[in-house]
């Protein structure tokens, strides 16, 4: 049971803080801001952080889909 727990934490922190992290990059902040900031935010407002949350993660998924980096002019 307690193996479970380990697994299903591990993949929330191995997926949801990409997020997280992406964004303070952007930002030029450090990450463990950024994901305090959604915390709070997600007691704060009962849940909306949470929504603010998911469409950033949407977004960024998408815009990797869309954009592709290429590191040459060979690479076309």
């Amino acid at each position: 049971m307690l193996q479970l727990i380990y697994k299903i934490r591990h993949f929330f922190e191995k997926r949801g803080y990409y997020v997280c992290s992406r964004l303070a990059d952007r930002l030029g902040m450090r990450a463990k801001g950024v994901r305090l900031f959604f915390i709070y935010l997600s007691f704060a407002t009962l849940g909306v952080g949470f929504a603010i949350y998911l469409t950033l993660a949407f977004w960024l998924k998408l815009k990797d889909l869309v954009y592709v980096k290429r590191t040459s002019v060979f690479d076309l």
